[in-house]
This record gives structure tokens, C-alpha cells and sequence, in this order.
């Protein structure tokens, strides 16, 4: 199944997660494993920069299977987070969906001055 009918749901679950990019290879985010008759909207992605003193740029990439495998299209690419500052990348105007065998991923320029809030709903 791609993704349950959210018109007649049976549960909702809201969820958060931190990732921490402590290096500079692509990071899983968020994923929709394959089979999980869920479908995942994704609420918001904020990128904070916890270096005080310098930038640093991050993609954030939707992947076209789970684990940050296949195909990646970048929803930002080399976007520069100044120091002490944040970005966000998604938020409730342009929410997206990951259905089943999906999944978000985050490559830092930088390693370890970058994190990565996501806040979404399990759909099924």
C-alpha cells in the first residue's frame, strides 16, 4: 500500500525529532518504511546553526526510498544558516507527505554545527 486513505483515518500521532549532523554525509531525518500502512505530513523542518562564530550550509533532500536510498531531490540545497541563527525550511504553508517507502534526509557542510527539528503526524 502507498499510503492509507486520510480521509478515514484511525489514528493521528504527533511526533517530533533532533537529529544532531555531527558530519558531513547524508543524514536520515525522518522515514516511512516500506509496508508501514502509514502516509507521514510532515508539519515543519527547522535547521538550527549552533556555531556562534561561523555559517554553515545545509541540504535538506526528499529521498525516493526509505533510509535515505534511491533517488534524492533536494528541497534546499547549499542554503547558508548564518551563526546563532535557524531556517525553516517547512512549515504548516508547505507542509509535504512521505508515503510508504519514503523518506527526508539532511547533508551539512559543516560537522557538528547544524541540527534539525522535524515536527509531523503518523497518519493511518
Amino acid at each position: 500500500m502507498a499510503a492509507p486513505n486520510i480521509v478515514n483515518v484511525t489514528t493521528i500521532t504527533g511526533k517530533s525529532a533532533v537529529v544532531d549532523l555531527t558530519g558531513t554525509s547524508a543524514t536520515l531525518v525522518v522515514e516511512n518504511p516500506a509496508a508501514s500502512d502509514k502516509v507521514f505530513k510532515i508539519n515543519s523542518l527547522v535547521v538550527s546553526n549552533v556555531d556562534g562564530t561561523n555559517a554553515a550550509d545545509i541540504t535538506i533532500s526528499f529521498f525516493s526510498e526509505d533510509n535515505i536510498g534511491g533517488t534524492a531531490t533536494e528541497i534546499v540545497s547549499t542554503v547558508s544558516v548564518p551563526a546563532d541563527a535557524s531556517l525553516v525550511v517547512i512549515d504548516k504553508n508547505t507542509s509535504i507527505y512521505l508515503e510508504e517507502d519514503r523518506s527526508l534526509g539532511a547533508t551539512a557542510g559543516s560537522a557538528s554545527d547544524l541540527k534539525v527539528i522535524v515536527s509531523y503526524e503518523e497518519i493511518s
